[in-house]
C-alpha cells in the first residue's frame, strides 16, 4: 500500500511540470521579449501544381526566424526570417542543387529574407501578416494568414505556437522554369505552410 502511494506520489511530482505548461491562447499571457525559432520543431513547406496532376511539395531545411513581442502593444510585433535557397529539400538528393538554381537561383541569390511590416488580428487567435519578401534578388510584399497556436511556461522553457499560409506567384520573382509554353509544366502559384514553434531567449 506504501509502495503503490508513493509511486503515485513520484508520477503526480514528475507530471506536474508538464500539466504546469499547457498552452494558453491568450497572447496577452505570453511576456515580453525576443522569441527565436526552435529548429526542430519547425517547418516550412512550399506545394506547387505540376502538369496540373498534383501539388508538388518541397520544404526547406535550414531556417532561422525570430520575432520582437509587447504585450502592451501587439501590432508593432516585428518577425524577421532568412531562408538559405540552397536548402531546398524535394526529398529527393539528386534534384536538391539543380532545382534551387534553377526556381530560386540560389548561387547568385544565396539567401530569402521576410521581414513583416504590418500585423492585423482579425479574430481571437488570428490575424494576418504582411512583410516583405525578397526571392532571387526580388522583394514584393506578401500577406499570411496566421494563427496563433498558444503559449506555454514549462521544463522546455517559454514557448509560442504558429501556423501561417500564404500563395505567392513565383513568376512575380522572376522564376519562371518551365512556366511558359511548350515546357509550361510547373505552376505559378506557390503555396506557403509554416508551422513554427518559438522560445524566449
Amino acid at each position: 500500500m506504501f509502495r503503490s502511494s508513493a509511486v503515485a506520489l513520484a508520477l503526480l511530482l514528475l507530471t506536474a511540470p508538464l500539466a504546469a505548461a499547457a498552452p494558453t491562447i491568450d497572447p496577452a499571457a505570453m511576456p515580453a521579449g525576443t522569441y527565436v525559432v526552435d529548429k526542430t520543431h519547425a517547418s516550412l513547406i512550399v506545394r506547387v501544381q505540376h502538369m496540373g496532376l498534383a501539388a508538388y511539395t518541397v520544404r526547406f531545411t535550414g531556417f532561422d526566424a525570430s520575432y520582437v513581442w509587447d504585450p502592451a502593444s501587439p501590432q508593432t510585433a516585428r518577425v524577421e526570417a532568412t531562408i538559405p535557397a540552397a536548402s531546398l529539400d524535394t526529398g529527393e538528393a539528386k534534384y536538391n542543387s539543380d532545382f534551387a538554381e534553377k526556381f530560386l537561383d540560389a548561387k547568385a541569390n544565396p539567401t530569402i529574407r521576410f521581414v513583416s511590416t504590418s500585423i492585423v488580428q482579425t479574430s481571437p487567435g488570428k490575424g494576418t501578416m504582411t512583410g516583405d519578401l525578397t526571392l532571387r534578388g526580388v522583394t514584393k510584399p506578401v500577406t499570411l494568414d496566421v494563427t496563433f497556436n498558444g503559449y506555454a511556461s514549462g521544463i522546455a522553457g517559454q514557448r509560442s505556437g504558429f501556423s501561417a499560409r500564404g500563395v505567392i506567384k513565383r513568376s512575380a520573382f522572376g522564376s519562371t522554369f518551365l512556366l511558359n509554353p511548350p515546357l509550361a509544366m510547373v505552376g505559378d502559384e506557390v503555396e506557403l505552410i509554416l508551422e513554427l514553434e518559438f522560445v524566449k531567449k
